[in-house]
């Protein structure tokens, strides 16, 4: 009787157990609420992307009250004028911070999110060390990924909690791929295709933040080059191009709209000065103090980890080709080392030209962000290092506290130096209560719209005559029937041609009805492109709806074609 190869299990990928599980669950736990703990008396921490994250989340949410399940216009930003942030913006990050506002109030949903995030982000890292150490060093595997430095520098210095979200996929992003490509294996028949696996964490890596999909996808594209030249074979290259197209696939409602109508906003800003590639690698210098001053935190963080991660590859070094219980093979610590050299070298200013001729890579904007990549090698070879079988009991232990006190001593330096304040939720709510918006971002700004020039307290409708500007023309009525995120309704009666002025920045989205004909709105001026329509004598019913265009119904189509394919995984594998 022959024994499938699939059904044996090797020493070092046994079966997973309620008891390990429930460990991992306890002590990733443990690990978030002890990283969230200096919240309790000093308030959020309020990085640089705080308040655009939480506005986000409160604009996603008040527009479920109104019925639209997935918001595309953010009708807040630009203080009221709205931006196409959620079109641009992954929908994962701001959708999860919504949910949490509804059941939690909004002054504790940032650290909830924290929590939450750092706990699930334990638990994946801990089903990757499953498939590499024995429960030990799983358990050491989901501890460091969890309280992992890069985690640290974005819960108190950035407040960038869509790339937080992200660092929950990537360890099984990673496992998808080391199974597919036969560097890692479980030893038991899953019912889930390891090319499906890796294309719907993919997917979701790019749902959740754009910068962290780019970095997934060349660490993703560079793997798979390196394995298919270790094993002279193309397989890999087949294998990891089919899971990655799939991927996209999946991510095609947001991702072909997000590409396709970066020609109707100003997407240029988004390397403006101080976030150009160039201009943040580490320790970089430029004509900005506080860019330097935060870049220099970045860096020193990225140093550490780098440090720790290159003690950990070589004491980990595997001594023979298969591994013990605390180490890995010598297939896995070198796929693990290469990303630590492609993540370092991404880091620093010689890999410049990398940055300028790779597409779309200077949109990561940081070259620091490739530690998000690094995390992975620093958590999966860290029990290598800390759990070796030749120690004896007390040199581990003793390693482990220094371990542990390296990082708690990198958190307390990052506490001591980010800003603290338990305001800006409060007056964002308010801001958004009283109709009054918030600031919105210049990237996503649409063309020819200069919004630092638009007015921070403005009426919904303005009817405008001739160089006359008034809520309120001689013999004028306006009544507002509708006014939500996606649909403007009013009904106007005038004694004279108007001009109709909304609060609302002209998008092609937009489709403007007068008396149930399609009008076009008048151009812009030349600082904003606040939507101006024309309306003749007497009564007028107008309508104002952001329409699904063509690029939106195509990246829908993509996504269902590519839910097909998958379920076609999912048969094929459970009939097998």
């Amino acid at each position: 009787m022959t024994v499938s190869s699939e059904a044996a299990i090797p020493p070092a990928l046994e079966r997973s157990s309620r008891r390990a599980w429930l460990l991992a669950l306890v002590l990733s736990l443990v690990t978030a609420l002890t990283i969230i703990s200096p919240f309790t008396w000093k308030g959020n921490a309020s990085g640089h992307d705080f308040s655009f994250h939480a506005a986000s989340w409160m604009d996603a949410a008040a527009q479920w009250h109104q019925g639209i399940m997935l918001p595309r216009w953010t009708a807040g930003a630009n203080y009221g004028f709205g931006e196409p942030r959620f079109i641009f913006y992954p929908p994962l990050s701001w959708m999860f911070g919504a949910a949490l506002g509804l059941v939690v109030p909004w002054v504790y949903v940032p650290a909830v999110f924290i929590v939450l995030t750092q706990w699930m982000a334990g638990l994946s890292a801990f089903a990757l060390g499953r498939r590499l150490f024995a429960e030990r060093g799983a358990l050491l595997c989901a501890v460091a990924y969890a309280a992992n430095p890069y985690a640290l520098l974005i819960v108190y210095m950035r407040s960038d909690f869509a790339e937080q979200l992200a660092l929950v996929f990537l360890p099984l992003l990673f496992l998808a791929a080391l199974e597919m490509l036969g560097v890692a294996k479980t030893g038991v028949r899953k019912n889930v295709s390891p090319v499906a696996f890796l294309a719907i964490t993919f997917a979701a890596v790019w749902l959740t933040n754009s910068p962290a999909g780019v970095v997934a996808s060349y660490s993703l594209a560079a793997l798979f080059v390196f394995t298919a030249i270790r094993s002279k074979s193309y397989k890999p290259l087949l294998l990891g191009a089919a899971a990655l197209a799939l991927g996209f696939g999946l991510a095609g409602f947001y991702l072909v709209p997000a590409i396709y109508e970066q020609r109707w906003v100003n997407i240029s800003q988004a390397l403006a000065s101080g976030l150009q590639p160039s201009q943040n690698f580490l320790y970089a210098i430029i004509a900005d103090s506080e860019h330097n001053d935060f870049n220099r935190i970045a860096s020193n963080t990225a140093v550490v980890m780098i440090g720790l991660t290159g003690l950990f590859a070589v004491a980990g070094f595997p001594r023979s080709g298969n591994s013990s219980r605390y180490s890995v093979t010598k297939a896995v610590w070198t796929v693990l080392l290469a990303l630590s050299v492609l993540a370092a070298f991404l880091m620093l200013r010689l890999s410049n030209v990398f940055w300028i001729l790779l597409p779309k890579l200077c949109f990561v904007q940081f070259p620091w962000r490739w530690m998000s990549i690094l995390a992975i090698p620093f958590a999966c070879l860290a029990p290598a290092a800390l759990l070796q079988k030749r120690k004896r009991w007390h040199w581990a232990a003793f390693e482990i506290v220094a371990f542990v006190a390296v990082l708690a001593g990198l958190a307390t330096w990052m506490v001591r130096r980010t800003w603290w304040d338990s305001e800006d939720i409060p007056v964002l709510r308010e801001a958004i209560q009283n109709d009054e918006g918030f600031e919105g971002v210049d990237e996503y700004d649409p063309a020819n719209d200069d919004h630092s020039s638009l007015p921070q307290k403005s009426a919904r409708v303005t009817l405008l005559a001739g160089a006359r500007e008034s809520t309120a023309l001689s013999g004028t009525r306006i009544h507002v029937e509708r006014w939500s995120a996606e649909t403007k309704e009013l009904r106007i009666t005038a004694r004279e041609p108007v001009l109709l002025a909304l609060r609302l920045l002209n998008y092609p989205a937009w489709r403007i009805e007068v008396n149930d004909k399609v009008v076009k709105p008048q151009p812009p001026n030349r600082e904003t492109s606040q939507m101006v329509v024309p309306l003749p004598v007497g009564s007028s019913h107008v309508v104002v709806r952001f329409t699904r265009t063509p690029d939106r119904t195509i990246g829908g189509i993509s996504t269902s074609l590519s839910v097909i394919v998958l379920m076609l995984f999912f048969v094929r594998r459970a009939r097998s």
